[in-house]
């Protein structure tokens, strides 16, 4: 038997969620499956073919929902979760106990884990430290930004390779990883220690480069990466640097699109004015209230530069 989940890629709860379903099903319904990972990126046109289901059970976790009739369970927590009305009619009219959705979880690890043990009676002491932390990753619930910027904890340096890694392989290599074994163990794994001593490097460089580019005006960080090999960045760097600013927007390019990040300091005492998901929305884009993304075609650059200097105006309140 096979199942085949799709997970949102380069994600650490992207990650975990795929991690913890996967033992999930497995302790509690299918011991002989064989499992198979598809990573999801947000693009500019987002559509499901329905070559993505070839499996016996298919899963979405912690990403958009489809409509399509092969789709078996589906997890996920952001607000913007559908690419369309119909999208979230149709999850309206055909909801089932495997198909869930709740946007006021931090993350889609420890709502599945939730759901997991209300629903089923499931639960994985093994896993708790894997929800824990992807409930501190996801929600922005790190001590302060030093923690989150400095990767002194394995679940850092795991993000760090999982956000950074070029490609699909190594992410899926430590969702399996993740479903048997403590994070410590992971990350002291000879090959990840290999890949993470040059990314380690970049994100040094990172700091720098996002130090020089970086301009804070009315508490809102703006700068633009174009140019700069950064895919992947650690969103936190901007309020380690400039830790009395409330929100970030910043433009940067990947191989497959041109994005705008949107986000929030976790550490400001003061209220947050805007939901960052309803205003990237706007431009095509979604995420959570906090934090979120517009992603645009390759070539738009002057698009997203656009974009993103019209949303960092709009959060300095001019």
């Amino acid at each position: 038997m096979l199942v085949r989940i799709l997970y949102h890629d380069h994600c650490f709860d992207g990650a975990a969620s795929a991690a913890f379903f996967s033992r999930f099903l497995k302790d509690k319904f299918h011991p002989n499956a064989s499992f198979a990972y598809t990573g999801m990126a947000h693009k500019a046109s987002q559509i499901f073919e329905d070559d993505l289901f070839d499996g016996d059970e298919n899963a979405i976790v912690d990403f958009k929902y489809s409509a399509n009739p092969r789709l078996t369970w589906w997890f996920d927590h952001h607000q913007s979760a559908f690419l369309s009305k119909e999208d979230a009619e149709h999850y309206r009219q055909t909801r089932t106990p495997q198909k869930q959705y709740d946007p006021d979880f931090r993350s889609c690890t420890m709502f599945i884990a939730t759901r997991a043990r209300e629903q089923w009676g499931y639960e994985q002491p093994e896993l708790s430290e894997l929800v824990r932390w992807a409930d501190i990753v996801d929600g922005a619930q790190y001590r302060d930004a030093e923690e989150a910027v400095s990767l002194k904890a394995a679940a850092t340096k795991l993000t760090m390779l999982i956000e950074s890694a070029k490609g699909s392989e190594v992410v899926q290599k430590i969702i399996r990883m993740m479903g048997a074994m403590p994070l410590d163990d992971i990350v002291a794994d000879p090959a990840l220690q290999e890949l993470y001593k040059p990314l380690y490097e970049r994100h040094l460089r990172s700091i720098d480069i996002i130090r020089q580019q970086a301009v804070c005006e009315g508490k809102v960080v703006y700068f633009d990466l174009i140019g700069h090999d950064l895919e992947g960045y650690n969103k936190f760097i901007p309020y380690y640097l400039f830790p009395e600013s409330v929100y970030t927007v910043s433009v940067s390019l990947s191989s497959f699109r041109t994005k705008v990040s949107v986000g929030s300091n976790p550490w400001v005492t003061e209220p947050l004015r805007h939901n960052l998901a309803t205003i990237c929305e706007r431009y095509g884009g979604g995420g959570h209230a906090k934090v979120g993304a517009i992603s645009f075609p390759i070539g738009a650059v002057d698009d997203a530069r656009k974009a993103a200097a019209e949303i960092a105006q709009e959060l300095r309140g001019n």
